[in-house]
């Protein structure tokens, strides 16, 4: 066992119960208070990611919550991230770096226990330079066919001497069925360390619901810590696969298209299979003059005013799913009409003429090799190093033909394995500065029309200033009038972390939880 530090682990009956969330409102209301919190979570399956200030690669949940904290996010806050490669298969990155490719089957059964003291490590660093850690569960630590190599879940609670609060989704349904299911499926040392329940995301009269806590109390012999009502547009990351599949559809958000000159703008994002970093989105989505949707079939396409390629884990597989699914078609057809189209990172390297991967970093070790959409004069080599730095950057050519605007420039991160070479005729995009690096280099590439265009850059979209000018321009390009209503989402995105410690304070028996993880001070 580490030495007794200050911890609360947040566990689920289920994914996407809040627990992120509910993560990183915890610790700013702890920061705000004075103590020095970190969040932790040991193993992480995600495709969203972000990038630390040393190049190291985290779950964006993760750096999220450590902005919460108001702390630079460290590797060792997640030390095993997971990102799905196919049903059974998955990219292991282990203190930031990519550790091997792994079958759930030996990663489950074998590669754990070899990881698990790496994570007990990182974990102790932390404890060295934090008063409080807040870890974060997988899941449901209920799930017994995992239980016997689950490092996420109790075992790492037990580990860090963690006081444990199980939450629900009263929103999902079977909340009651689901704490008590949760409780009895632990072993009696697990459900020890349970000291307290949260009712999440509940919409209604609370005196409804108060004779089932009741009940729920007496029956689990533990306190109702809150009752978490639900909270609207908070527009902060999510990285679970479940919160993509509850954004918008364009047969939802375009069933009744607008018409005329101001209306929305239509962004269509075509949803890769193996789409990563669907987070890129969130600030234009946000935006009042944007109405943005993922994009299933390519029927679907002919409606957008702009389409983007996002990233992608398996490039070249969601290459052939483009084939094979009719969208290369389709958007050769869009292209010779003069549809602006974007590519992020993998999409940008299927903008190009060929994607070759010689080392097999997407094939299990075979060489293979694809060619392109041929939309852009580019050529990508995959390598089995990975690029994880965060960047600021400034356009450098014209885009749809209107300007470059270099007063704005923009920011993100660059999270890629693969490495893209011009061709004759190619111009890059822009011009970036990696942190951490001496001097500059070009990013992506632009067409000759400037209506397609590529980046690296993950976060390319996040800057409010650069944001409005890029809408701006691009409709100008397609004969929109000019936006009346802009968001500003860089002040909004700390307003938003305080409204959900606002929300936290009031809804949450805070006393209680401090009683379980701060110690007292010692009288003089």
């Amino acid at each position: 066992m580490i030495a007794r530090k200050n911890a609360l682990m947040i566990l689920g009956t289920a994914s996407h119960v809040g627990k992120s969330i509910l993560t990183a409102g915890l610790g700013r209301v702890l920061a705000e208070e004075g103590y020095r919190v970190a969040p932790f979570k040991a193993q992480n399956m995600s495709l969203n990611s972000a990038a630390t200030p040393d190049g190291g690669e985290i779950g964006r949940a993760q750096a999220l919550q450590a902005e919460a904290c108001r702390v630079i996010p460290r590797v060792e806050m997640n030390p095993i991230l997971l990102k799905p490669s196919t049903d059974t298969g998955a990219q292991v990155i282990l203190l930031g770096k990519i550790w091997g490719q792994v079958s759930a089957l030996d990663y489950h059964t074998r590669r754990v226990e070899q990881l698990f003291p790496a994570v007990l490590e990182a974990y102790s660093r932390l404890t060295g330079d934090y008063d409080i850690i807040l870890l974060e569960g997988a899941g449901s630590p209920a799930e017994i066919n995992l239980r016997e190599h689950d490092i996420v879940n109790m075992r790492m609670a037990h580990a860090a001497d963690a006081a444990c609060l199980l939450v629900g989704d009263i929103d999902r349904g079977g909340v009651f069925a689901s704490l008590l299911g949760t409780l009895e499926l632990l072993e009696p040392p697990d459900r020890l360390r349970i000291r307290g329940f949260v009712i999440n995301k509940f919409r209604g009269d609370e005196s409804l619901l108060r004779p089932g806590v009741s009940t729920m109390e007496r029956r689990l012999g533990l306190p109702c810590v809150g009752i978490v009502s639900y909270l609207p547009n908070l527009g902060l990351d999510e990285e679970d696969g479940v919160a993509l599949e509850e954004r918008s559809s364009a047969m939802r958000r375009w069933k009744n298209l607008e018409s005329g000159p101001s209306r929305r703008i239509r962004i269509g994002v075509i949803a890769l299979p193996h789409m990563a970093n669907f987070t890129d989105f969130d600030a234009l989505s946000l935006e009042p003059s944007v109405s943005l949707a993922f994009l299933e079939h390519p029927e679907k396409m002919a409606a957008a005013d702009l389409l983007i390629l996002p990233g992608s884990k398996q490039t070249l597989d969601d290459l052939e799913w483009l084939d094979r699914w009719g969208f290369v078609e389709r958007l050769g057809q869009l292209h010779e009409k003069g549809v602006p189209l974007i590519g992020i990172c993998g999409g940008f390297q299927m903008l190009g003429s060929y994607i070759e991967d010689p080392e097999g970093v997407e094939n299990h070790g075979e060489s293979c090799g694809r060619k392109g959409l041929g939309f852009l004069p580019v050529r990508t080599l995959l390598r089995a190093n990975k690029t994880v730095r965060r960047v600021r950057g400034w356009l450098q050519s014209q885009v749809f033909g209107l300007g470059h605007f270099p007063e704005t420039g923009f920011e993100g991160y660059e999270i890629h394995v693969g490495e893209t070479f011009y061709e004759p005729g190619s111009r890059p995009l822009a011009e970036i500065v990696r942190l951490g690096n001496p001097g500059s280099v070009p990013d992506g590439a632009v067409s000759a029309s400037g209506r397609v265009f590529g980046t690296y850059v993950h976060g390319f979209f996040d800057n409010d200033d650069f944001r409005h000018s890029f809408l701006a321009a691009l409709r100008g390009a397609v004969d929109l009038a000019p936006a009346e209503t802009w968001a500003n989402l860089g002040a909004a995105r700390e307003e938003r972390i305080d409204r959900l410690a606002d929300h936290l304070r009031k809804s949450l028996d805070l006393n209680l939880i401090k009683s379980w993880i701060v110690t007292p001070p010692e009288r003089q």
